[in-house]
């Protein structure tokens, strides 16, 4: 493996990123820049990541953090940022996680037909279980289900989970890190005041 990923940020073990208990990988740059985006500090490329786990990362250290998660995990999300605008990367590393029996779910700001026309875009859906597309529109706010705007789809691309498994996903969740900040995660994040 020689790609690399930028990367704004890991979680380990999270349940609002799609069913199950999923890692997560949240990849830096974005160039669509949603108005309302709820997570606009992945939008530069070159941006600081929103920990020490971020910033330009070899695939091959990904993958062996995912494997490191052994059976506590069943799967792989990967948000952003925007994923498919890192396609090398993105490709080795669902391939990887195909490899390790891991199931593979993406949001994308791209529509799956803008994706398939995109480079590396059907390479990287024939990897993929669910993909979450359409660009976040802030009136049609709806974060539930995994959708943020009533516009987004959710696409089963292969067999290994119903829509109802994806749908049950919690809204969002709240954890205390090692250090004792708070790590928010979800499609509906909580707000700290």
């Amino acid at each position: 493996m020689s790609a690399t990923l930028r990367v704004h940020a890991l979680e380990a073990r999270s349940r609002a990123n799609g069913p199950g208990v999923r890692a997560v990988i949240w990849v830096q740059g974005c160039t669509l820049g949603c108005p309302g985006c709820f997570n606009p500090g992945t939008h530069d490329p070159a941006g600081p990541p929103a920990s020490a786990d971020g910033g330009q990362r070899p695939v091959a250290d990904l993958v062996g953090w995912v494997a490191a998660q052994g059976g506590a995990i069943e799967g792989l999300t990967v948000s952003g940022g925007e994923p498919f605008e890192q396609p090398d990367g993105l490709l080795e590393l669902v391939r990887a996680v195909r490899a390790l029996g891991l199931s593979v779910l993406i949001f994308s700001g791209f529509t799956v037909d803008e994706l398939r026309a995109r480079p590396g875009g059907p390479a990287i859906l024939a990897l993929v279980d669910v993909l979450i597309d359409g660009r976040y529109l802030a009136g049609e706010r709806r974060g539930r289900g995994l959708r943020g705007s009533a516009n987004q789809r959710i696409h089963l691309l292969s067999g290994r989970y119903t829509l109802e498994q994806v749908e049950r996903t919690p809204d969002a969740e709240v954890r205390i890190d090692a250090a004792g900040g708070l790590v928010i995660s979800g499609v509906a994040p909580i707000r700290v005041r």
